[in-house]
């Protein structure tokens, strides 16, 4: 989870013999039925988008990815989930994750699993920015999706469902796979994700424990929600605690712009995405009339530093980014000062 002054961002089912160690079970090969959505999205003084359906599209997905995906924040190795059936959203609760190789312990807290470097440590906690640490706080997750999310509408944000639309035209190569939603804040995408059954898992990703809270409790207020194919995750988007190549989709909604190094992050989405993985995101975007005014950069820049937060990337900030990670096939959608964007790791 990250945030600027004015903005925020927003983080096996298997049988059980007679021993306390779970093997995950890859999902069998699945057929989707998806309608696709042409969506534009008109630059003018008001926000809006207009969602116009088309013809229906038969999305053919082989999916035979195990979702055994988790692995050791330190050396990326793969973990074994000890002490429950299923790990989901119930099952966090008394579960642990143990790495093959360095043996290290993870635990799994009351609403999710704990995937941080320092996990476990008595004394010592990473000192996160204040962009970071400002997330963290119960007041600003109670907040974020009762009013502080729907102030975006003023910097050009269409708003979560209209974005939703938007985004799956960009993740149609990977439908059907998993999907990592990361920085993900109260969940607000993470359950439209999960219950929209376009993807076989969706991992909610964030630092904040007091978000993923709050992710938790809109979860239990809804009626028969798919809560086994969500798992909730605490970890550092800096340190993407999943096997090299095993996702199929990362989502960032509203967060690349307060990421303490989007270089970093980028990165590690790059690490963690499979060939022919999809990353998409939004942010707000500096650029245009912003970019002429000659104090401005240096200014963004210095609030960076104190604060952890990257204030805003232009447009061809944001790309050289994705390629100096090894993502291609740049592409985004404007209005305004919302960006949609979306690269590709390639095949």
């Amino acid at each position: 989870m990250a945030s600027s002054i004015t903005l925020s961002s927003s983080f096996l089912p298997s049988q059980l013999s007679n021993s306390s160690r779970v093997q995950f079970k890859p999902y069998s090969t699945s057929t989707f039925k998806l309608t696709s959505f042409a969506t534009k999205i008109r630059a003018s003084s008001t926000a809006f988008a207009e969602t116009k359906p088309t013809e229906p599209v038969i999305v053919e997905k082989d999916v035979r990815s195990s979702k055994n995906i988790l692995a050791c924040p330190i050396c990326y190795e793969p973990v074994n989930l000890i002490g429950a059936t299923v790990l989901s959203v119930d099952s966090a609760r008394g579960s642990s994750l143990q790495c093959s190789t360095c043996k290290k312990t993870y635990s799994g807290k009351e609403t999710h699993l704990e995937l941080t470097v320092a996990s476990e440590s008595k004394e010592y906690g990473d000192a996160m920015p204040l962009a970071t640490e400002f997330f963290r706080t119960p007041f600003m997750s109670f907040l974020y999706e009762r009013g502080w999310r729907q102030n975006f509408v003023w910097g050009g944000f269409p708003g979560p469902e209209k974005e939703f639309e938007l985004m799956k035209d960009y993740l149609k190569p990977v439908l059907g796979g998993n999907i990592l939603d990361a920085s993900c804040g109260s969940g607000l995408f993470s359950r439209l994700f999960a219950k929209s059954g376009l993807f076989s898992l969706v991992t909610a990703l964030d630092y904040s424990e007091n978000m993923l809270q709050q992710c938790y409790e809109f979860i239990k207020q809804e009626e028969n929600f798919p809560k086994e194919n969500l798992i909730l995750v605490r970890a550092d988007i800096a340190r993407l605690p999943f096997i090299s190549g095993s996702l199929d989709a990362i989502h960032a909604g509203a967060a690349i712009h307060c990421w303490p190094s989007p270089s970093a992050a980028v990165a590690e989405v790059s690490r963690v995405l499979r060939p022919g993985g999809v990353f998409v995101a939004t942010t707000y975007i500096l650029d245009g009339h912003f970019s002429f005014i000659p104090f401005l950069k240096p200014i963004s820049q210095r609030f960076a530093q104190v604060s952890g937060s990257n204030f805003f990337l232009s447009e061809r900030e944001l790309e050289d980014v994705c390629r100096a990670c090894g993502l291609v096939d740049f592409t985004c959608t404007r209005n305004r000062r919302f960006v949609m964007f979306s690269a590709t790791k390639p095949s």
